[in-house]
Parts: C-alpha cells; structure tokens; sequence
C-alpha cells in the first residue's frame, strides 16, 4: 500500500499563521506566477514580509484569489475585477457592461457572416459593387450616418421633438440578426446617406396661390398626424382613398402657410408634389420598406399613399 499523500498546508500550521506565496499558490491550484501577478496590480494585498523579505498572505487571501480567478474566467478585465473587490455593488454593473459589450460583439459577427454571404453568393459582375457599398459601412453598422443625413434635410429650426420624432421614423432599427439581403439594402441606405445631399423643400410656394410664407413645425407636425391616421390602411394593403387621413394631409400643408383647404389648393397641390418629388428620397423610402417589412409602413409609404389618394381624388373632379 502506497503510504499516503501529505496533508496540504494550512496558514495555521504555520509559526505566523500565513502562508508563503507558494504555499497560497498551491492551496488555490494556482502558479506562484499568478499569485505575484495580482499581487503586483494590488489585487491580492500580501499581509505581511517575512524576516527574508519574502510576501505572507492570511487565510484570507484564498477566498480572494478563488474570487478574482473565478471572474478572470469570464473574462473580466483586470480594472473589472478590481472594482468587483473594492465595491459590493459592483458586480451587477460590471456584468451588465460585459453582456453589451459581448452583444455588440456578436452583431458584428452576424453582420459580418451575412456580408460574406452577400458577396459570396452572387456573380463577379454583382461582386465588385457590393463589395464597395458593404466596405463604405462600418461593423458592427452604425446609424449615425443615416440620422446626419436627415438633419441636413429637414428645415432649419424645427423643434428638437419634432426632430426627434422624425428621426425615429426616418431612420430605421437595424435587425439583430441580418440576412444578406438586409445588409446590402442597408448599405444603399448609407450609400444615400453619405453622398450628394438632395435638395427637398416642402415649403415650396405653391404656383397660383398667395405666398404668405410657409410654418415647416405647423407642416411637419400636420403631416405627422396624417400618417398616423393612414398607417392602417397602408399595412392592410387598402387602396388610397379620401377620408380624414387625406383631410389632414392637405390641411398639414393648407396650415402651414396660412391657407384654406378647397379643390383649387388640392389641384396645385398635387401639381407641387409632384413637382418636387426627389428620386433620391423616394429610393431612400424604398429601402426604408424593404428592411422594416410590410408590417412597420414608414413615412415614405405613408406619403405615397396619400399622394395617391390626393392625385385619384383631382382626377376624378
């Protein structure tokens, strides 16, 4: 029979009650290495120096280095760890900083992957420009682009709720998990976004009507109201047609320059709109749809209707 292993050693058993590193090191399965690492970085206090110099630790310090190494598994980084020791509180925080920051980290994996299917699965013709327009955005992809765009749009002095609630609208949630088809039509997005910027006045002044200057808050405003109204009917797939959510439409641009609503304002302003219809907004609405889906009509496809719904309803007089 093999005579048995030695008791391991214990701060007691010591003449001061502490142990050596190499002692600490061995009770917690650990290298010296790794005992004089936090050591160093003030992670794991030393108690006190024997007569030689040499580092002691209490029995404390086994708990604590049980501790750190169980959060350098999860990959904590050293400054982490420290606040997780020093404050109580802490651990929540730190755990709800690395769980954003491994999401942000995963988006930028699927968003990659879905790119690589992208380019992966389309001919050498198709290759060339998707590998421009995904190479223009950045990973994991970031709106901000899109958000500078619209403010270059939008009237000046608008109020910043207004802004905000038009920038809601405008620039889209981007999809946690990415198809192919999602990042390349995401990439026109910012393809728009950062190139020449158009030039949309809704202002206008509207040919054969008094110019008493134009309100954009009093139109903007107006207009939010009507896309409200048809949001139902553009999601039901209903044909455009007259109803309260045109009436405030006309009335959004009636108001906002001090107008009333008659057939001959609908007739000039079907005229105007169509008028200053900008093929680049309309393409940027047009991808707008294609990421939301169906099921989440945007702006643009609110206008169209009502557009549409104005234009049948001139006609027919």
């Amino acid at each position: 029979m093999s005579p048995a292993a030695p008791d391991a050693p214990n701060a007691s058993d010591a003449p001061d009650g502490m142990w050596s590193i190499g002692e600490l090191a061995e009770q917690a399965g650990a290298t010296v290495k790794t005992v004089r690492f936090y050591t160093d970085r003030g992670l794991l206090p030393e108690t006190a120096r024997s007569a030689g110099g040499h580092r002691r630790y209490g029995p404390e310090a086994l708990d604590r280095l049980r501790l750190i190494r169980s959060l350098r598994t999860l990959d904590l980084p050293v400054p982490e760890v420290s606040r997780v020791l020093d404050q109580e509180d802490a651990l929540e925080d730190v755990i709800a900083g690395q769980l954003a920051d491994l999401g942000s980290q995963l988006a930028a994996l699927r968003w990659r992957e879905a790119a690589l299917h992208l380019l992966r699965d389309c001919t050498a013709e198709e290759r060339a420009e998707r590998l421009r327009l995904v190479g223009a955005v950045s990973v994991p992809p970031s709106t901000a682009a899109l958000a500078r765009f619209w403010r270059g749009v939008l009237p000046v002095r608008l109020p910043p709720r207004l802004v905000s609630t038009i920038l809601d609208g405008a620039v889209p949630q981007l999809p946690a998990d990415p198809t192919p088809s999602q990042v390349l039509t995401f990439a026109r997005m910012h393809a728009i976004a950062t190139g020449p910027r158009p030039v949309t006045d809704f202002c206008r002044p509207i040919p054969r009507q008094p110019d008493r200057g134009c309100r954009p808050a009093v139109l903007y405003e107006g207009l939010g109201e009507a896309y409200d109204l048809v949001v139902a009917d553009v999601r039901a797939g209903r044909p455009p047609h007259g109803g309260e959510a045109l009436d405030a439409y006309v009335c959004a641009y009636a108001a906002s320059r001090g107008m009333r609503d008659t057939p001959a304002f609908r007739r000039q302003l079907s005229r105007l709109l169509a008028w200053i219809a900008d093929p680049v907004i309309t393409r940027y609405w047009d991808l707008a749809g294609d990421l939301a889906g169906p099921a989440a009509p945007t702006f643009g496809a609110a206008d169209d209707w009502l557009r549409a719904a104005l234009d049948s309803e001139v006609a027919e007089v």
